[in-house]
């Protein structure tokens, strides 16, 4: 055929005859089907069919003439000369002998798929400029779904092709510096997959936010795919880890829940050939992709990662579509092209946004980008009003598509009330790099147009709107050639939102990371409520509790599960570097504030110095609720593979307590020097430095809680404002105790660190743990590097001294 390729006859360097998306398909189709990638197959008409379909309506000369005087920043102007445009072409004759060739392909490929009339297929645009290393034209052009029968596909054909000249191609052409009379349209036919009976999603081989370059972020919601892309739902989304997949394991990092309210299916109209309807509600609360699927979906992004990294050289980040077939249970991949913010633009050093006042909350979604900005809101609630937003506005709608990109670009900031990170709106904001805030709901209503606000995207996965100008700040750091020191300098990481970001920080590791703040942020309600669920008397507690825990196999599976993937998203952020879990150690005051804890906890008159730590892991209260922390640090270290994982144990008064728990952990599978875990105890009581060696008989060495350290050393109730004044580190009783901590780990060749809040308050406590040789120091992010500095110079000082 003359104007027609099948995906077996197409490969990656085609993308001048078929444009990037087609070239791709067939690549894949022919490279990897052998790797076990299912992509669909399909044709693609040529460039040369392209210019054939234009020359025979004699369409060159007019089309260069409507483009050639056009102001594309003028957006009325731009809006009428497309579709003037797209008119033309729409309307135009299809060649006799480019349709016969149409006619006889789709034959071909309704033959091969039993369905020789009525093959339902989709029709999607692949520009001959699409997916190049400077430019992404992807998306600028049209997509048809459950297109059936000849004259349909067609029909389809001609609107994809007037489609190069939506609002949005022109305009990113211009930008682009590209000549439109040197860009042509391939059409692809493919194949549809039947993800209206089941699901189908956006996935990439690199963290769409962080640029974290080892997991997998995929994103699902029922039906067809459109409505991810378009923003029209809130997808699930998860995480995959890439070097524990490779090892074997089964690494999904984390995943959230989506709202999923609506999904778009076939409908039995020509000319509405999909439509969408709502999801019922128990649909909704569960996952639409298992576990399994997830691996499964990961392995394809990885195998599609190595294939095109191999062919550019270099490592190459990946957009990848899938969907899953309601019929066969089969996952596809329906397109493949390079991720182009992250693996485009590489960073000359990390630059860091920090909010530096507080304000009121109006607005709430997903974060996307990582960056602050300002402005006057404009509710734009129709595409038909997108030319009254002014340059530095935040533009506030309940979604955009491509037909809004041309205003986009003059935005200080985005805010949308629906989609999620993988939406039309967090694709463009990433690539403009202006704050975006996706799924919010409710913006257009709960902002106002005139309305001041600030844009926070620097605050982990949620995003924020505040009201008026609050001030912030922002670093560009150039850590590519920092020295390092030979001490250790590790991170306390809270959040595991934030760890694919703070891992690209110069460091050694994490020296805290804890599970209290997993339970209070991720799970919200006390371990023994939902082992006790059946019995508990609440009403509202047990349905509060349902809601949380609907997408689980039952109320324990969701502890379990969201504390494994919390823990597991630090660990997998600093792999293969030391990663040191701190085990719960709420007081019973703040057990009881969780959902159903005051049904659980005794009322302590000195919570500080009462039930915590150790004390409780082995006594009868809470025994069965340590054991979910023990199944979920087992899963951690041996299903998902992360053994860099260390577990510390809190609060320990006395070696016999220590005995215990440690026996408590070993019922539980987790035993000490067993797949090489390291158990530390929490060097924070008199008693640890005092009875150093019989701890450190049992233990693998000390990690220094100076905060609580410091107030049993000066006898000091840090919770209290009236003797707060007493509180310091620096005095010399705590020291000592600092001293003699390093001095009994050093003469029994054990671990010793601090990760107390002390060396990020205090350089100077840091330069003495310096001295007297401490093994690591975890500090707060926000000091690491000055810290590390300073830590440098003492080092150089203390060599010179020797």
């Amino acid at each position: 055929m003359k104007f027609i390729r099948f995906f077996q006859d197409l490969q990656l360097k085609d993308v001048p005859m078929v444009g990037g998306k087609n070239a791709s398909l067939g690549e894949m189709y022919k490279q990897l089907s052998g790797k076990g990638i299912k992509v669909p197959n399909g044709f693609a008409t040529t460039a040369e069919a392209y210019w054939h379909y234009l020359d025979y309506n004699d369409l060159r000369e007019k089309i260069d003439s409507k483009l050639g005087d056009l102001e594309t920043r003028d957006v009325q102007a731009l809006s009428q000369c497309g579709a003037a445009l797209r008119d033309m072409l729409a309307h135009a004759t299809m060649p006799p002998d480019f349709e016969a060739e149409i006619s006889e392909a789709y034959k071909q490929l309704g033959i091969e798929y039993g369905e020789e009339e009525r093959l339902a297929v989709a029709v999607r645009s692949s520009a001959t400029a699409e997916d190049l290393p400077d430019a992404s034209f992807a998306g600028q052009q049209e997509t048809y779904l459950n297109v059936r029968g000849h004259a349909h596909v067609i029909e389809s054909i001609k609107r994809v092709f007037a489609s190069l000249f939506t609002n949005r191609a022109i305009s990113y052409r211009v930008d682009k510096g590209f000549d439109h009379m040197q860009v042509a349209l391939s059409a692809g036919v493919q194949k549809m997959v039947r993800s209206d009976l089941a699901c189908a999603g956006v996935m990439f081989s690199i963290d769409t936010e962080s640029g974290f370059r080892d997991a997998v972020f995929i994103t699902g919601a029922y039906g067809l795919g459109e409505n991810i892309v378009q923003g029209a739902v809130s997808p699930d989304e998860a995480y995959v880890f890439k070097p524990t997949l490779k090892k074997g394991f089964k690494p999904v990092l984390s995943r959230h829940l989506g709202e999923k309210a609506i999904k778009m299916i076939y409908s039995d109209s020509l000319k509405q050939p999909t439509k969408n309807v709502p999801v019922p509600l128990e649909q909704q609360q569960q996952y639409c992709l298992s576990k399994e699927e997830l691996v499964t979906l990961a392995e394809y992004a990885v195998t599609i990662e190595d294939h095109y990294s191999s062919l550019a050289g270099k490592n190459q980040p990946m957009d990848i579509e899938w969907a899953k077939d309601g019929v066969s249970n089969e996952l596809f991949i329906v397109q493949a092209r390079p991720e182009t913010v992250h693996s485009l633009h590489e960073q000359q050093g990390i630059e860091t946004f920090t909010l530096n006042e507080s304000g009121t909350i109006l607005a709430e979604g997903k974060s996307v980008g990582g960056r602050i900005s300002f402005g006057v809101a404009r509710v734009i609630k129709d595409a038909s009003q997108i030319h009254e937003l002014e340059p530095g506005e935040v533009l506030v709608t309940d979604m955009t598509d491509p037909d809004w990109e041309p205003i986009m670009k003059i935005a200080s900031a985005i805010v949308t009330n629906r989609g999620g990170r993988t939406c039309h709106a967090a694709i463009i904001s990433r690539e403009l790099g202006v704050p975006a805030v996706v799924g919010t709901h409710d913006a257009t209503t709960t902002l106002k147009t005139g309305q001041m606000v600030t844009v926070s995207c620097a605050e982990g996965e949620a995003g924020y709107v505040y009201e008026g100008s609050l001030k912030f700040s922002s670093e560009r750091l150039d850590v590519c050639n920092l020295e390092r020191p030979k001490t250790q300098m590790m991170m306390n990481v809270a959040s595991p939102d934030r760890a694919f970001s703070l891992c690209a920080l110069p460091n050694d590791g994490v020296g805290l990371a804890r599970l209290e703040f997993i339970i209070n942020n991720s799970i919200g309600i006390h371990p023994n409520a939902l082992i006790n669920f059946d019995k508990l008397g609440d009403a509202d507690v047990k349905e509060e509790i349902l809601s949380r825990t609907s997408a689980y196999a039952s109320p324990v599976d969701f502890y379990v599960q969201k504390l494994a993937e919390g823990v597991s998203t630090i660990a997998a952020a600093f792999y293969p570097k030391k990663v040191i879990v701190r085990m719960s150690d709420f007081k019973s005051n703040e057990y009881a504030n969780l959902i159903g804890g005051s049904a659980f906890e005794p009322v302590e008159d000195n919570p500080m110095i009462g039930f915590r730590g150790a004390s409780r892991y082995y006594s009868e209260a809470f025994r069965d609720a340590f054991a979910l922390e023990c199944q979920a640090m087992r899963i951690v270290r041996d299903s998902k593979g992360l053994t860099n994982v260390r577990l510390m144990i809190p609060f320990t008064r006395t070696p016999e307590e220590g005995v215990k728990v440690l026996a408590e952990m070993e019922k539980h599978g987790l035993k000490r020097g067993d797949n090489g875990l390291e158990i530390y105890v929490m060097c924070e009581i008199p008693a640890n430095v005092i009875a150093a060696d019989a701890f450190l008989d049992i233990f693998d060495g000390f990690s220094i809680g100076s905060n609580d350290l410091t107030q049993l050393v000066l006898g000091v109730d840090r919770d209290s404002e009236l003797i707060a004044h007493i509180f310091d580190e620096r005095q010399e009783p705590v020291l000592k105790m600092l001293s003699m901590a390093v001095e009994a780990c050093k003469r029994r060749n054990k671990y010793i660190g601090i990760c107390g809040q002390a060396p990020s308050d205090y350089p100077e406590i840091a330069e003495f743990l310096v001295r007297h040789g401490i093994e690591s120091i975890s500090l707060n992010p926000d000091s690491l590097l000055a810290t590390t500095q300073r830590i440098l110079e003492v080092e150089k000082e203390v060599s010179s001294a020797k």
